[in-house]
């Protein structure tokens, strides 16, 4: 084991990966969630349980991993836990708005806890296997300081600024256009079904020609066949990050005139009912568009 303890919030799908990854590197981790039975995998391969937050804060770093600015704002950025929290570094691996990265960086830094956000690109088996891509900013001290931990959880971690927000910039604006890659494939897969055309013809020669690499060949897949279970991403994250993102454009008067069709396809998959399904599942949207069976 390290000679210094992580505390780790938050276990579900990809945190638990993460806190995982953490064992496996010999780092000591203190872990807790809202439900218990996360917790006791991890104490299985080696953890130890917190009892609340404060035991977390105790920590000598705090990494967090939490679904939204709701979960964040309500669990971590508590002014009685700051104020009497031991640890020195909070990374927040969330993909949060960029407003709160702001509230979240002050308010740290006010009870002189230092704050990097780290959001992530991978999925959970991405998670578990530690080969996340890590998006990265705050101060380079920070960073560094955080880096062995990013190295455990991920292959390669990107920097990009000394803003925490800027991090989280950069994983809204990821998001979104893996948003768009999905709606532009499933309108194009729409179009060539309706001509006579297997979608699976097509994803397969765009996917080895004009758009190689593991969003077109996967997320394609997934929309030409139609196979949007088991959830790697949930939908209604999907529409919470094109939400992000269209708030951070009013925020700059950035107009994404894409963003809100998007956002509108996904509260149209929300409404018949496929809140369970992955956020590929958008492209059921666009075939009923265009008259085609779901």
């Amino acid at each position: 084991m390290t000679g210094t303890t992580v505390g780790f919030v938050g276990l579900g799908a990809m945190g638990s990966g993460m806190a995982g990854s953490l064992l496996r590197a010999g780092h000591a981790v203190r872990v807790w969630n809202r439900s218990p039975e996360p917790v006791a995998a991890l104490v299985a391969q080696g953890a130890e349980p917190a009892g609340s937050l404060a035991e977390v804060f105790a920590a000598d770093t705090v990494v967090s991993m939490l679904a939204n600015d709701e979960a964040v704002e309500r669990l971590l950025l508590d002014e009685a836990l700051l104020a009497g929290a031991a640890t020195t570094l909070h990374v927040n691996m969330a993909t949060v708005s960029v407003a709160l990265a702001g509230r979240a960086e002050e308010l740290h830094a006010a009870h002189g806890v230092g704050y990097v956000a780290a959001p992530v690109l991978g999925r959970p088996p991405v998670a578990a296997a530690g080969r996340l891509n890590i998006l990265a900013a705050g101060e380079p001290a920070l960073l560094d300081r955080a880096e062995p931990l990013f190295a455990a959880m991920g292959e390669r971690t990107w920097r990009f600024g000394d803003s925490p927000r800027q991090a989280n910039t950069a994983k809204i604006s990821t998001n979104f256009l893996l948003a768009c890659a999905i709606e532009s494939m499933a309108e194009a897969c729409s179009l060539a079904e309706a001509n006579g055309v297997r979608p699976v013809d097509l994803i397969e020669m765009i996917s080895g020609t004009l758009f190689p690499g593991p969003i077109y060949a996967g997320y394609g897949a997934m929309v030409a066949e139609q196979r949007y279970e088991p959830a790697g991403f949930r939908l209604p994250l999907g529409l919470k990050d094109v939400g992000l993102a269209l708030e951070a454009g009013a925020a700059r008067n950035v107009p994404l005139p894409f963003g809100s069709l998007l956002r509108d396809a996904f509260l149209d998959a929300l409404a018949h009912g496929d809140g369970d399904k992955d956020w590929a599942a958008v492209a059921a949207v666009a075939r009923r568009r265009a008259g085609l069976p779901t």
